[in-house]
């Protein structure tokens, strides 16, 4: 059998850079400064730099990035105010939304590109919403432009959740550009991944900053001294280092993703048995992810990892059709684009590194098998 193709080849990341790494890692040490630190300060100045924002604050993971944003923006939810989201993302968006004390409100997707539907959250906005959390979903982001124009309308707040968009843009404004905040996180099969969980939250404005800063310090305000119930949600120097040094290469990893994505395309162009998720021309997509949709997907997926493949799902089951959010009240079948998608969607290797021959042998067993 050929060799393997795995869905995130880290390794081959890791192993290009590994002389960087292990210096960065080395400085930690040697400084013993594991908490904090320059290392830390360097990385949030970095990353507020190249997300073209005045500040960013690491944190703990995603989650915790827009649970801090949201209880910064908005103070702790009452239960019955609202937040609209969506049901096709991972579940720890609307985990967020829930643990700040919002009720999470969830919006179809577009059928084309899977991301928020607009046109589903005009409707879905009442006199108990205060916020919109779109998520940028497998590399894409949502038009914010429109978007922040329906929260001006609204005076509502956004919260973006940008955990698959590092590097990503729509018609020129990065994630935290046309929103209160924006959330991160860089687990490790992120384009940007620690070595563990991080995250961060990135934003222009400065209380909102300081806010969180503090909430993610315990509430603390001065040393001994706690003004609010906060949390322990710090990236700790290690991941911080990592971090920084992989920072430096993003752009031409994302470069080497959008080349993968084109060879994908060409490959399984005009095949009707495969839809490919469409690109807004305003989008600068950075692929996180690269998915299709087909029927049987999940005799295809076996196949696939019979082979040596390792396509996955993003994701099996919507949010919405989670046991832990049935308290929502909603069927499955009230959100119908998201409950289909769930059924046909696949995600194949994508990676900086990965090889045309590559993605020609992948392609050539998912044409082979759905042709059957």
């Amino acid at each position: 059998m050929p060799d393997s193709i795995p869905l995130v080849n880290l390794k081959l990341m890791h192993d290009e850079i590994a002389d960087e790494l292990q210096q960065a890692v080395r400085e930690v040490i040697d400084s013993n400064w594991f908490v904090g630190g320059p290392v830390f300060q360097r990385f949030a100045a970095g990353f507020a730099t190249y997300c073209g924002v005045d500040y960013c604050i690491p944190c703990g993971s995603g989650t915790d990035a827009i649970h801090l944003a949201l209880r910064a923006a908005l103070g702790i939810g009452d239960g019955e105010q609202e937040v609209i989201t969506v049901s096709h993302t991972f579940v720890g968006t609307v985990e967020a939304i829930a643990q700040a004390g919002y009720q999470p409100v969830l919006v179809d997707v577009n059928p084309q590109t899977y991301l928020m539907d607009l046109d589903q959250v005009e409707k879905a906005i009442t006199s108990r919403t205060r916020a919109i959390v779109p998520v940028h979903l497998y590399g894409q982001m949502v038009d914010m432009p429109r978007l922040a124009q329906i929260a001006r309308t609204h005076d509502l707040v956004i919260i973006e959740d940008a955990a698959q968009c590092h590097g990503a843009a729509f018609d020129g404004y990065k994630p935290g550009q046309l929103s209160r905040a924006a959330a991160f996180s860089f687990h490790p099969g992120a384009n940007l991944g620690a070595w563990g969980d991080a995250g961060a939250v990135v934003t222009q404005h400065e209380p909102l900053a300081q806010t969180i800063l503090m909430l993610s310090d315990h509430g603390r305000q001065a040393k001994h001294e706690h003004g609010e119930v906060g949390m322990n949600s710090r990236t700790d120097a290690i991941q911080a280092a990592v971090l920084n040094t992989k920072l430096r290469h993003l752009d031409r990893w994302n470069k080497v993703r959008r080349q993968v994505a084109d060879w994908y395309r060409e490959e399984l162009s005009g095949d009707d048995t495969c839809i490919l998720p469409a690109v807004d021309p305003k989008a600068g997509h950075v692929y996180h992810q690269f998915v299709i949709q087909v029927n049987d997907r999940n005799d295809l997926l076996k196949h696939l990892q019979n082979e040596g493949i390792g396509a996955g799902i993003h994701y099996p089951i919507p949010v919405h059709e989670q046991p832990a959010y049935e308290f929502l009240g909603l069927a499955p079948q009230d959100l119908p684009v998201t409950h289909e998608l769930c059924k046909r969607i696949l995600s194949l290797p994508i990676y900086p590194g990965m090889t045309r021959p590559q993605v020609r042998r992948v392609t050539g067993l998912v044409r082979s098998a759905v042709a059957v």
